[in-house]
């Protein structure tokens, strides 16, 4: 492929979405430059402050239920507060609790401060999904949600560098960053977004019949909807092993730290390097099979593990699996903001956000026992188990998705409305 011919692919990718979409990927990526807690929280307890393992497991276990927590919280106050309030207390709370746990010295107080640091690190994502959906066209979702996902690889990438080198000569100094690049969000948000909640008048003002009223309960009475959430649960399931169980398998197979680090950063490279074209690919093929390939990827490319025996082909079963990642994220948050009813779209988030989160808490659960009791290829087995299980999911599910409800490749559709109020 000529320069001209990237250049122009380049454009093409970029071209066509609005401004404030770009502001609003501006503040993911500074976001996650800063992501040091998540990344070296466990080391900082055990290294730093001498703390016993099982404590630091604690530790992690209840920033992750914090997040569990405030999924809910953070999508009502999406719909009801706005995008953008919602989207500027949580940056704002994320900036000063990470701050204060880098002051914490006695345990409980650390395992105080780690939950609310949890919760408030959730609680800006059902916001700003939701505002992208509402600021972008729904032909160009699929491609602003890829490039949003971009920006976090990316980010997490070049902090997990820095992070390391800054842990090197001071923890504090990297909970302090955090704080700061988080309150500078906060900022951005407050200086260059517009809210852009749809208004709930809007409907009457042209002269059509205002949609129901969306609860909590429209939610988790929507069968089709939770179908989604569970499924969702069950891939985010799969890819956490990447980050729970295959170091555990690693090291039981003798490979150092160091070997797990030289083999998961091709998770984070590739993802940087292919995500914008494969997305190019497949943003105008259809979602259903795009959702059963990724699901099938996903699970038998963390199934191929156990035939693992080299640094070499641990990375080629994680190019497998990275594949499935980059395209089920853009898809599946498609379909999310296409079941969703426009003035329901933070409470929908927030119970799809839910999924990830708590199979972050499961999945350290999952491994754990299954390598404990019957070893690490028993976990792979499951992890094949579990995507064909999804993939036979989407398929049952996504089957008489049609005009209906909208859930086509590509063009402009327009949103579900409510059927139920709450």
């Amino acid at each position: 492929m000529s320069v001209a011919s990237l250049r122009r692919a380049a454009r093409e990718s970029v071209s066509g979405l609005p401004r404030e979409f770009w502001w609003l990927w501006t503040s993911t990526l500074i976001n996650r430059l800063g992501a040091f807690v998540a990344t070296f929280m466990t080391l900082y307890l055990t290294h730093e402050r001498g703390y016993s393992a099982s404590y630091a497991g604690l530790v992690v276990s209840l920033h992750g239920l914090g997040g569990v927590v405030s999924s809910l919280g953070a999508g009502v106050l999406t719909d009801r507060l706005g995008r953008r309030p919602t989207m500027m207390i949580a940056q704002t709370a994320t900036a000063f609790s990470v701050a204060l746990l880098g002051f914490m010295t006695d345990p409980a107080a650390i395992v105080a401060v780690a939950f609310l640091v949890g919760m408030a690190s959730n609680a800006s994502r059902p916001a700003v999904q939701a505002m992208m959906a509402d600021i972008v066209k729904p032909e160009d979702r699929m491609r602003a949600f890829s490039l949003n996902y971009w920006a976090i690889n990316l980010g997490f990438a070049v902090s997990s560098a820095g992070a390391g080198f800054v842990a090197q000569h001071s923890y504090l100094a990297g909970f302090l960053g955090e704080a700061a690049l988080t309150l500078t969000c906060a900022v951005l948000v407050f200086l260059k977004l517009p809210e852009s909640r749809p208004e709930q008048d809007a409907p009457l003002k042209e002269g059509r019949v205002p949609e129901p009223e969306v609860g909590l309960g429209t939610v988790f009475r929507d069968g089709r909807f939770m179908g989604v959430v569970g499924l969702s649960f069950l891939i985010s399931l799969i890819f956490q092993q990447g980050y729970v169980g295959l170091p555990v398998a690693m090291g039981a197979d003798g490979f150092s730290s160091a070997d797990f680090g030289l083999a998961i950063a091709v998770n984070g490279v590739l993802i940087v390097a292919v995500q914008i074209p494969v997305t190019r690919a497949i943003e105008h093929r259809d979602p259903r099979r795009l959702l059963i390939v990724s699901s099938l990827l996903a699970g038998y490319g963390f199934g191929l593990t156990a035939f693992a025996g080299s640094v070499a082909v641990y990375a080629l079963t994680i190019c497998v699996w990275t594949l499935a990642e980059i395209v089920n994220s853009p898809t599946q948050t498609g379909l999310v903001v296409r079941l969703s009813p426009v003035h329901g779209r933070g409470r929908y988030q927030g119970v799809y956000t839910m999924s990830w989160s708590v199979a972050a808490l499961v999945a350290p659960l999952m491994s754990g026992f299954v390598v404990d009791h019957f070893g690490a290829d028993w976990l792979w087995g499951a992890c094949a188990v579990l995507g064909s299980v999804a993939a036979g999911g989407y398929w049952l599910l996504m089957r008489g998705l049609g005009d209906e409800e909208d859930v086509v490749a590509g063009g402009a559709v327009p949103e579900r409305r409510a059927n139920v109020a709450a």
